[in-house]
């Protein structure tokens, strides 16, 4: 997915667990939503993004906001 000329905006749930959990920054959480393997719309603006990190698989749930041109991500979980 492309995230160019948008910002990316985590939850403040999200930088609490996952964020802090991964040791991400902005720039890896855009490199992940950019790089990811499977990207699912999931609703009118909510989309889920599976990526791989390691051996593990991860997901990011995020809102695309055309309006305020920005990625609000939601949460994440992590799988085998």
């Amino acid at each position: 997915m492309d995230t160019q000329g948008y910002k990316i905006r985590p939850s403040k749930h999200f930088i609490i667990s996952w964020m802090r959990k991964w040791d991400y920054t902005l720039d890896e959480l855009r490199d992940a939503i950019e790089q990811a393997y499977k990207t699912e719309k999931v609703g009118k603006h909510k989309y889920e993004v599976y990526t791989k990190s390691k051996r593990l698989s991860r997901k990011l749930i995020f809102i695309k906001d055309e309006e305020y041109k920005e990625f609000l991500i939601i949460t994440g979980a992590e799988g085998k």
